[in-house]
């Protein structure tokens, strides 16, 4: 393990005010694209106008919001829930605040306010704000940083805090989150007599970067280093071990182990200060648990955290089917952090995760409808696992609803020098960016998901010359359109002198592909995944004559897509013939076999589904 001063790590790591000078790409902002498709707007205005709402109500009915009545002492009663119930309440805020950037709404607006004034009354004259301990514990704050998640709670409230100045323009939700970070750097930090130990729960690091940024303040983005600096130094804390990542310094990591959702944190908190703040002694580790994640404890739908036990990271290639954990939160926490490594380094790979991610590990997360939510996503099921409409610890439904309208600014990226416009996501949308020193309007058609043709109009204000360059996914195999450009870090460059009036037009590849897993990937030896795009598929026992587990796809099965407008809010299928093992007694018959996208599955008839399937 590689030794390092522990005194030249926590006091010499104030930052020059360098923000973005290391990120290759600069996103563009979700308030300058709006969708027009039929795949991501619907869901887009289902988040806006049920998700969000039911959220909210579920924080109102189930005692979160309450409790910031009972630290305000406007009414008594125990503290009611779990001790980070907070952060729900917080998480919804930003959810509606991001949708409200997007998409004004002054019923959403008025709701805030007045939910800001109840969270407001509750903070403490020193700038403290947690109402477990406040109601239940007041004299035992910042006693259990391993286990009690305070600073988690402050996290969210300081993203959702940005998100809500931001969308809004208004100080109040904002005024209350630099008071408590005031409140927090004035018990943490390096300096003698403050507490040395980080969150058992990675999340302030990211959001102390968020507002940092916000508010211009350098003392957070120096906090958010000293917290991930901290983490895995026996010098200053008794360490809390890999659950919590808190087993060896960051820049000795190469395997992702541990919560995974807090380890999703973690590793966003470390790109954005790699990025912001020119920390490159992280880029190496994140590079290697990148890699190591990807190539060997990911699953087809881009989930993560494979066991039950400690919602955590199994060994390599520890992928089961039936017994996946993949919290929803996991892969969202997934997406982020690959879109970050994709602003870091300009490189393609990365927003492949995010597609896959979108698309299925988090879309899954979340009924159709809006209402109901998974807080495990398996790979195969008996017909008992369901969604529901909340949880007791409910921290993926307003993780769902925050994610949506992130979506839009995830599209576009430009390069650090000005001269680039990035294409990471394709769907019917509208956007307008900076690129080449002028506002270019930028217009997509294409019926992405389900068609890989894309006409990508270029409107500059005046003629001028700059690069577009469009990613080509990995799963696409041929490309027309193009020319003969090859890809470079998975983009294709098309550079010219733009003018108003130009577009180009391609076609990516979609056949329907048979993946075949890792052979050291025990639980798929034999088995065979179906994938068409971004999409991943399963059977359903409702499509294939009530059961799954009995078929078995001969490599020579000819398969055919076919788009079903009146099936699951319009999806496309994969249909053709399979082997069903009858029962006991009965000979092998060939049946019709039907798929279904992976993230539409639990909304009929219960029963089996697998998204691997047996091969003869």
């Amino acid at each position: 393990m590689r030794t390092i001063s522990l005194v030249l790590i926590l006091t010499s790591g104030v930052l020059a005010d360098q923000r973005n000078m290391n990120n290759k790409l600069t996103p563009v902002p979700a308030t300058q694209v709006k969708f027009k498709d039929a795949f991501w707007a619907p869901r887009l205005e289902t988040n806006r106008n049920v998700t969000i709402w039911h959220d909210l109500r579920m924080c109102e009915e189930t005692g979160r919001v309450e409790n910031f009545d009972k630290a305000a002492g406007k009414t008594k009663g125990e503290f009611k829930g779990l001790v980070f119930d907070d952060s729900d309440v917080y998480k919804t805020i930003e959810a509606a605040s991001l949708s409200l950037a997007i998409h004004p709404d002054p019923a959403l607006e008025a709701y805030l306010d007045r939910l800001i004034a109840r969270i407001a009354a509750a903070q403490q004259p020193d700038g403290y704000l947690n109402t477990y301990y406040t109601v239940k514990e007041p004299g035992k704050r910042w006693t259990n940083i391993k286990d009690m998640h305070e600073m988690y709670c402050a996290g969210h409230l300081f993203e959702a805090a940005v998100a809500h100045h931001r969308a809004t323009g208004k100080r109040n939700l904002l005024d209350i989150a630099t008071k408590v970070a005031d409140h927090i750097d004035s018990v943490f930090g390096p300096a003698p007599g403050k507490k040395q130990e980080p969150c058992g729960h990675e999340e302030i690091e990211l959001a102390l970067v968020k507002l940092s940024e916000a508010t211009g303040e350098q003392r957070y983005l120096n906090l958010a280093k000293f917290f991930i600096d901290v983490r895995g130094r026996s010098e200053t804390h008794k360490l809390f071990g890999p659950y919590h990542q808190d087993h060896m310094p960051l820049v000795d990591q190469r395997e992702p182990v541990g919560h995974a959702v807090r380890a999703m944190y973690f590793f966003c908190a470390a790109t954005d200060l790699a990025a912001k703040a020119q920390q490159t002694q992280y880029v190496e580790p994140l590079d290697a648990l990148w890699t190591r994640m990807v190539e060997r404890k990911m699953y087809l739908t881009g989930g993560v955290g494979s066991r039950h036990s400690g919602e955590a990271f199994g060994d390599d290639y520890e992928l089961p089917n039936g017994s996946a954990y993949n919290e929803t939160c996991a892969s969202i926490g997934n997406a982020l952090w690959n879109h970050r490594m994709n602003l870091l380094h300009g490189d393609a790979k990365y927003f492949d995760v995010v597609e896959r991610v979108l698309y299925n590990g988090f879309l899954s997360g979340i009924s159709l409808n809006g209402d109901r939510f998974f807080y495990v996503n398996p790979l195969a099921s008996r017909g008992k696992h369901h969604r529901v409409e909340w949880f007791g610890c409910a921290c993926c439904p307003p993780n769902v609803a925050r994610l949506f309208p992130q979506i839009p600014g995830m599209v576009y990226a430009t390069s650090a020098g000005g001269d680039a416009v990035y294409v990471n996501l394709y769907a019917a949308s509208e956007a307008v960016v900076e690129v080449g020193g002028q506002k270019v309007k930028l217009q997509q058609e294409t019926k992405y998901t389900w068609d890989g043709k894309v006409k990508l109009s270029v409107d500059p204000e005046k003629a001028g010359e700059f690069a577009v360059k469009l990613r080509i996914p990995e799963w696409c195999k041929k490309v027309t359109g193009v020319g003969s450009a090859k890809a470079q870090a998975g983009y294709v460059e098309v550079r010219r002198a733009w003018k108003s009036g130009d577009s180009i037009e391609f076609k990516l590849d979609m056949p329907i592909e048979r993946v075949k897993a890792d052979s050291k990937v025990k639980a798929d030896v034999g088995r065979v995944a179906l994938v068409r795009g971004p999409v991943v598929y399963c059977a359903e026992a409702v499509d294939n004559g009530g059961r799954v587990f009995n078929l078995a796809l001969p490599g020579d099965s000819k398969l055919a897509s076919e788009h079903r407008a009146d099936l699951l809010g319009g999806v496309t299928v994969i249909k053709g013939k399979a082997l069903a093992k009858g029962r006991e007694g009965e000979p092998v018959a060939a049946v019709d076999f039907t798929a279904i996208p992976y993230y539409a599955w639990d909304h009929r008839a219960p029963g089996e589904m697998t998204v691997w399937l047996n091969e003869p």
